[in-house]
């Protein structure tokens, strides 16, 4: 039998109405906190009910149960360290894997888990639809990830063929066929010496507004409130404690995500949670309809922490917790985390035939591009690949481009551009869409993305014809002009945009609904190659106050 640590924690009652301290439980008044920095690593210790402090008291008879939960969320296709910020061998599964193996070895109950979007990221996993991205996460034995809305990035036969390759099981409880027929497993029951531990699967009800609607026609994406509430009690009868596998992210409102998934749902004691690559310096501590706590989670993305949760679980009950964000290769002075031999020289040679694919240098940058900005004000990386394809399709008489920021997945350093760097860029398969809409639509369409939350990969950039005030607060576009000139309600407007938007995707109906589309077949990366080119390889994109956000 495991036992927590003898130190003497304080005594902190989670009965409704009181608070913590401030580093270990912020639900209540302005929602959680989320650090602008983060921390290398944070270790967390609470008491869902109270501590035992140092004062006798009295002592169950039920043993105490050890349950290591680590976590990862996020992934995108990162199989292999990569630059981030400015450390230059972040993250990997290579190093992920030794940080499992050592934890593995010092505690015999390890429960590993991922909360989803194993898709879609650098071209080492793009090219090879994720294939080393599951050949890692075979190698450290997962025992669970969830359906998140990019493993339908790619046809439907592309997620067949990965859910048949995983040792794992991919998991949604929402998720079936237009016909009932689930797509995935919907849950798992892992026994331990002395007790269970079920995992059910969550994927946002809102993915096919941001998945390529092709790939989701035929699938429906139930309510996970309703779902949960008729799973739980199931499984609380089957196992000790409940864990939800959710891709539903982490949100200021309390009405969205986790959070609400939490408040209204008995019974759930972990939600291991993933989408809105949240950066957590201690879990999320939700109380449900009747009281009970469920505790949240999320590891940031890309492999570059790995979440550990230890649990000490007492007749049937989450009796103390302790969280920690372990650091994957962040370290800018190189003390890093060795990476497993075996599995980087399984992974390897995808880079190696990525690289050797995608190597021609086409140009050089002045200053690095990131991609962060792009998904809340005018970002020069999202005007140069605006730009681009406005250039390609002004044949056609476009008169503006415009491109949802969270399409530019990772940044561009400053330096020579390869095609791997843009395709690392743009890892999406977009093609370029010719949308035509009435001058009132256009109007509707710009007050439509002034509505969009700060931070969301709606969030358009536009091509140099446009200006434009989004005002955040109102909910309304206003200055707009279109190569200088107002709107002009009586005549149309030809927009390039991507498949995705032109689809529907993230929200854009008004480009979804229009009567006159047209798909150029020409895809977003190789436009943008050929943009470049022909400036002579020199890239220099600005800020020109395209886009002004009122908040």
């Amino acid at each position: 039998m495991a036992s927590p640590p003898k130190s003497c924690y304080p005594a902190i009652n989670l009965a409704p109405g009181r608070l913590p301290p401030r580093e270990s439980l912020e639900e209540e008044m302005n929602g959680f906190r989320i650090p602008g920095r983060f921390k290398a690593a944070v270790l967390f210790i609470g008491l869902l009910l109270f501590a035992p402090a140092c004062t006798t008291a009295p002592v169950s008879t039920q043993p105490l149960h050890h349950l290591v939960v680590l976590h990862t969320n996020d992934h995108h296709g990162h199989p292999l360290k990569f630059p981030h910020d400015r450390v230059q061998n972040a993250g990997g599964l290579p190093a992920r894997a030794s940080l499992v193996r050592e934890i593995r070895k010092q505690n015999p109950n390890v429960l590993l888990l991922d909360a989803g979007d194993l898709n879609t990221g650098r071209s080492e996993s793009n090219l090879f639809k994720a294939m080393p991205d599951l050949e890692g996460y075979n190698y450290l034995a997962y025992d669970a990830v969830a359906l998140g809305n990019h493993e339908f990035d790619n046809p439907r036969s592309v997620l067949n063929h990965q859910m048949d390759y995983a040792q794992f099981p991919f998991l949604s409880s929402n998720l079936r066929t237009k016909d009932g027929i689930p797509i995935a497993k919907s849950h798992i029951v892992k026994s331990y010496p002395g007790f269970k531990v079920a995992v059910f699967g969550l994927t946002l009800k809102e993915a096919p507004m941001l998945a390529a609607p092709g790939n989701v026609e035929d699938l429906v994406f139930e309510n996970e409130i309703e779902t949960a509430r008729t799973l739980v009690p199931q499984l609380k009868r089957e196992a000790d404690i409940v864990i939800a596998l959710a891709h539903l992210g982490i949100f200021d409102s309390r009405a969205l995500g986790s959070r609400h998934l939490a408040s209204q749902v008995n019974g759930i004691d972990v939600i291991v949670d993933g989408h809105t690559h949240t950066r957590l310096e201690s879990p999320l501590i939700v109380s449900d309809p009747s009281g009970g706590k469920s505790i949240i989670v999320q590891a940031w993305k890309w492999g570059l922490v790995l979440g550990r949760l230890d649990l000490w679980i007492q007749g049937g009950k989450v009796k103390e917790y302790r969280f920690e964000a372990i650091p994957i290769n962040l370290d800018k002075d190189g003390n890093n985390t060795p990476e497993d031999p075996a599995l980087l020289k399984l992974l390897q040679p995808y880079a190696d035939e990525a690289e050797a694919r995608l190597s021609t240098v086409i140009g050089s940058l002045e200053t690095a591009l990131s991609s962060t900005a792009a998904r809340e004000k005018e970002a020069a990386a999202g005007n140069l690949v605006a730009d681009s394809m406005q250039w390609f399709s002004a044949r056609w008489g476009s008169d503006f481009a415009v491109m949802n920021g969270g399409s530019i997945r990772h940044d561009l350093p400053a330096g020579p551009v390869s095609l791997k760097s843009v395709h690392d860029m743009l890892p999406f398969e977009n093609s370029i869409y010719l949308v035509t809409l009435p001058g009132d639509e256009v109007l509707r369409l710009f007050d439509f993305m002034a509505a969009i939350p700060e931070g969301s990969g709606a969030f358009p950039q536009f091509s140099s014809e446009v200006n434009v005030v989004l005002d955040r607060t109102a909910r309304k576009a206003s200055g707009l002009r279109i190569k200088g000139k107002p709107i002009d309600p009586s005549r149309s407007y030809r927009i390039a945009t991507s498949s995705f938007l032109a689809g529907g995707g993230d929200g854009y109906k008004i480009l979804q609904q229009a009567r006159e589309k047209f798909d150029t077949a020409a895809l977003q990366q190789p436009v943008l190659i050929d943009f470049i080119r022909s400036m002579g390889g020199k890239i220099s994109p600005k800020l020109e106050g395209r886009i002004t956000v009122v908040k």
